[in-house]
């Protein structure tokens, strides 16, 4: 494992930074390995990709009931199709 360190951060990006790892519950180290670990593609936290994260919230409450709605049978199983 190694280490480096970034010089001159400017006090604007270290806000953000600071206020990500809180908002995130985790260490601005941390944070910082996963923006460049996501960044060069690679899995973050042991997990794969994630980028799905950019769609999630998308939806109004209303367009998710329409949603549950529309797949209410999907949901259903049939007992038969598992002997």
């Amino acid at each position: 494992m190694s280490s480096f360190t970034i010089h001159n951060i400017d006090k604007e990006l270290d806000l953000k930074l600071t206020e990500d790892a809180k908002e995130e519950k985790i260490s601005k180290s941390k944070l910082v390995k996963n923006i460049l670990s996501k960044a060069a593609g690679l899995p973050v936290d042991g997990v794969g990709s994630d980028d799905y994260r950019e769609f999630c919230g998308l939806w109004t409450d209303e367009e998710a009931d329409l949603f549950d709605n529309i797949q209410k049978e999907n949901r259903l199983v049939d007992d038969g199709d598992w002997v």
